[in-house]
């Protein structure tokens, strides 16, 4: 019978029960408590209140342990059969009633337990009060979660393991909760020496990035190399950003050039905090000068993507000249202009309807060997659409196609809106092309063809 109860198997259980009846074997406490134990660990309420039947017809009253077993099965009945008997809780019956309560996911429910234990000068249990911080830290409440692991650990010589400690710092990356990525992060990964995987990782960066946490971010990137992790263009982004936040353009720029010798190509969207950043008036853009120059004169290669921040914040700024001067001094800081570059400067053009800027541009970019993208083209159709001459709009449309590029849908409703102002008839050719590559005539373009056709 012990070894039934010892493997929790409840059928060799009940066949020796069986050949102790055969053998008139009266049962006691010990085999109840043992029968209990296999009953309530398959979970089986109905036949663990039957076996308490039994002992009492057999005049054998259940003690605490035999509640403790039903405790696995049911609570609150096995808790009000408790009272009536008068058998007070101890810290293992709290134990108890926390884990089946978490194992519900009742947090609430299991603190007001775990406080009515705290009043009682109870020590709660290590293994109820992990799963309550883990059942808190998946119901995306970390600072919960951290406040019940700081507490456990200030009032108990035990300590809350690894596993618990991750739960929390991915439950506080999720949630984008920064002190508790800070707090856990240096719990689990220095304290503990655990290894975060990948996904946690980059759940940290974001946190990182949204919060402006530089360094944590830093030591991120640091640990994805250490654990075997290839560097990928969305491990550094969050990075750029938490260097932006506070303002560490010098860090920010510098990272730039580690992505390229990594492989990695900065994107705009990449870069896009610094240039936010640039983005808010003309002196911020000046300023960068002095930063790139620094880290040139410290031997430092300048990134294009480094460039292309002060571009494209010069245009957003409405400031195609300062944004032109930039591009011609790339080549002073070793750096070659790249796709994005022209694309950036293009927009501008577009802004101002400078063409004879973009033509040279689109040399420029034939002379650099540099292979425009869609984007290179959709600019292109777009300026040229600017002009009272539009034909190039239709030579770069067909020159798109050829490359396998299928147009997007705005440089067809470009074209067609300026056909139908010019009453150029080409407009249904545009038109049939559209709906040819899947796309569908928007309401407000329906009635603007109207509108002005029959003007």
């Amino acid at each position: 019978m012990s070894h039934a109860k010892g493997t929790r198997r409840l059928v060799p259980c009940l066949r020796l029960l069986r050949e102790m009846k055969r053998e008139h074997v009266r049962p006691d406490l010990i085999i109840y408590n043992s029968l209990l134990a296999c009953i309530a660990e398959e979970g089986l309420a109905l036949e663990a209140w039957a076996v308490v039947d039994d002992m009492i017809a057999m005049g054998i009253l259940p003690d605490r342990q035999s509640y403790h077993h039903i405790l696995h099965a049911t609570t609150w009945e096995a808790l009000e059969k408790m009272a009536d008997q008068g058998i007070p809780r101890n810290e293992q019956t709290y134990a108890l009633i926390v884990k089946r309560i978490a194992s519900s996911e009742g947090v609430e429910l299991a603190l007001q337990f775990m406080h009515e234990m705290a009043k009682r000068g109870f020590t709660p249990d290590v293994t109820a009060t992990q799963d309550v911080i883990k059942l808190a830290a998946h119901l995306n409440f970390p600072r919960l979660a951290i406040d019940i692991a700081q507490n456990f650990e200030t009032h108990s010589v035990r300590r809350i393991d690894g596993e618990t400690w991750m739960s929390c710092l991915v439950s506080s990356a999720e949630s984008l909760y920064a002190d508790g990525v800070q707090k856990c992060w240096e719990k689990a990964i220095h304290e503990m020496n655990l290894t975060p995987d990948e996904g946690t990782c980059i759940s940290v960066l974001h946190t990182c990035g949204r919060h402006g946490l530089a360094d944590l971010a830093t030591d991120v990137i640091r640990v994805l190399r250490s654990t075997g992790v290839d560097w990928q263009e969305h491990h550094f982004a969050p990075l750029l950003e938490a260097f932006s936040r506070v303002g560490k353009l010098k860090e920010a720029f510098g990272t730039l050039h580690l992505l390229r010798s990594n492989g990695i190509v900065p994107l705009p969207e990449t870069t896009r905090p610094i240039t936010d950043i640039l983005k808010r008036d003309l002196d911020a853009v000046d300023g960068v000068w002095k930063i790139l120059d620094e880290l040139r004169d410290e031997g430092h290669v300048i990134d294009a993507a480094a460039i292309n921040t002060i571009i494209e914040a010069s245009i957003a700024l409405g400031d195609l000249q300062r944004a032109v001067g930039a591009y011609k001094a790339i080549r002073e800081y070793t750096s070659k202009p790249d796709i994005e570059t022209f694309n950036h400067l293009l927009q501008g053009c577009i802004n101002t309807n400078h063409r004879e800027l973009g033509d040279k541009l689109l040399l420029d970019l034939k002379q650099a060997n540099v292979r425009p993208n869609a984007l290179t083209y959709e600019r292109t159709i777009l300026l040229c659409l600017t002009q009272p001459t539009y034909e190039d709009a239709f030579f770069y449309l067909e020159e798109m196609k050829a490359q396998k590029i299928v147009p997007p849908l705005r440089v067809y409703e470009a074209i067609i809106r300026t056909c139908v102002v010019a009453g150029d008839s080409r407009y249904s050719l545009a038109l049939a092309e559209l709906e040819q590559c899947g796309y569908s005539l928007s309401k407000d373009l329906q009635r603007y063809i109207v509108a002005n056709r029959s003007s």
